[in-house]
């Protein structure tokens, strides 16, 4: 799987408002009503990431979850990355909010 280029990740973020790019990662917080619903939020993206064989750095902090995206074996984000982000987008992100 080949590194993305910035100008890629730029325009594949256009796509991806909740995200950002910086230290050769894609980035995204997310805020929840309760700490049980940040981690049955947690939960359901582990599913996900074992689906697509890939993993994110993330933090937990009560009800606020930071996740990070990257590839390790390409040094940087890769379409894998933002085929994540979309799994998750897809659980955390409300459909009136899309």
């Amino acid at each position: 799987m080949s590194k993305l280029s910035k100008e890629d990740i730029e325009k594949k973020l256009l796509r991806f408002p909740d995200w950002e790019y910086f230290d050769e990662a894609i980035h995204a917080e997310f805020e929840f009503e309760s700490f049980k619903d940040c981690f049955s939020a947690m939960s359901r993206i582990a599913f996900e990431c074992e689906a697509l064989n890939h993993h994110p750095e993330w933090t937990n902090v009560y009800n606020v979850l930071n996740i990070s995206l990257s590839t390790h074996e390409a040094d940087g984000v890769t379409n894998k990355d933002f085929k994540l982000a979309e799994a998750i987008d897809a659980i955390v992100v409300p459909e009136d909010e899309d």
